[in-house]
């Protein structure tokens, strides 16, 4: 299969969370299985990105309410990752040294609705040239969630609609929802398709995915039961739609997380787990001043609800 990932992260050129790890390692071991899986993320200024050799193979515009916004399309020339990196450059928009919030106030960006809408465009844009690479989408978190709309019911996109769409749900907490106040900078759509855009009130993007995709995912069987008890409010549409819906547990890239060779580690693990676990304590309580005499728990996650951190 010929498959591109459409994602916000992608280890280690961009991560804020389990995403980027997940879509910095499925292609590669999809690769490895005879597959040819490549991924598209937006250009940051991160330090990973800025430091890469780059072709720059499409360009093209955008409609955005009453202007048109330039971009680039750029594949990396790093062959060290298993598989290829596309990045979607829109000048003024995503060249930020921060994924989701700036780093100077810690707040969301205020223009996240314009970023996305025009990173999934300039997806099918590119795409509809390239059709012939990709025979599946494969399309992470909401950021990328319109996508299976707009290629069914957006005429400028249309061409690509026989493209299966799978939409995997990383997180179904965050839906990038936005109010109807925002309706002129959508791509022009079928006025029918209007009530697949809607959910609750707003434009949801999440739940559109859900609707139009021809399949969805979840990061394990476990997370797909819980979203249809707690999903912000879309648990009675995952139930809808349960009829295309598969967990797949996340898996890992053992090749990264492999405490006998990971750097990052100040002890490596041999064959002693205790001798590992109790250097490594040690290190870790020297550079903290924590007390070796009371136990040391760890939680390596944001301080959110979702992951337990009531």
């Amino acid at each position: 299969m010929k498959i591109l990932h459409i994602a916000a992260e992608c280890y280690p050129a961009a991560k804020a969370g389990g995403l980027g790890d997940v879509v910095g390692a499925l292609p590669k071991y999809q690769n490895i299985q005879g597959h040819h899986s490549s991924v598209a993320i937006p250009r940051y200024k991160q330090p990973w990105i800025e430091k890469q050799l780059y072709e720059r193979i499409y360009e093209g515009l955008i409609r955005l309410n009453e202007v048109y916004v330039p971009f680039n399309i750029q594949k990396t020339l790093n062959d060290d990752l298993g598989f290829q990196l596309y990045f979607v450059d829109i000048p003024g928009f995503f060249d930020r040294t921060g994924i989701y919030v700036d780093a100077q106030s810690g707040f969301g960006y205020a223009d996240e609705v314009e970023r996305y809408l025009l990173f999934q465009q300039a997806i099918l844009q590119w795409i509809i040239v390239e059709s012939e690479e990709f025979e599946i989408l494969h399309c992470h978190d909401h950021h990328a969630a319109l996508i299976p709309f707009m290629v069914k019911h957006c005429p400028e996109f249309k061409s690509l609609q026989w493209i299966p769409t799978i939409l995997t749900i990383h997180n179904g907490m965050y839906h990038g929802a936005f109010r109807w106040d925002n309706f002129s900078l959508l791509p022009y759509f079928d006025s029918e398709a209007y009530s697949l855009l809607e959910w609750g009130g707003v434009v949801n993007p999440l739940a559109c995915g859900i609707k139009c995709c021809w399949a969805f995912t979840t990061v394990s069987p476990g997370y797909l039961n819980e979203l249809t008890f707690s999903a912000n409010g879309i648990e009675a549409l995952v139930k809808t739609e349960w009829h295309k819906a598969n967990g797949i547990i996340n898996g890992i890239d053992r090749d990264i997380w492999n405490p006998s060779t990971d750097p990052l580690i100040a002890f490596r693990l041999d064959d002693n787990l205790s001798i590992f676990k109790e250097k490594n304590k040690q290190a870790l309580a020297q550079r903290f001043q924590i007390s070796l005499k009371k136990p040391l728990i760890t939680f390596i996650e944001r301080l959110v609800s979702e992951k337990g951190a009531e």
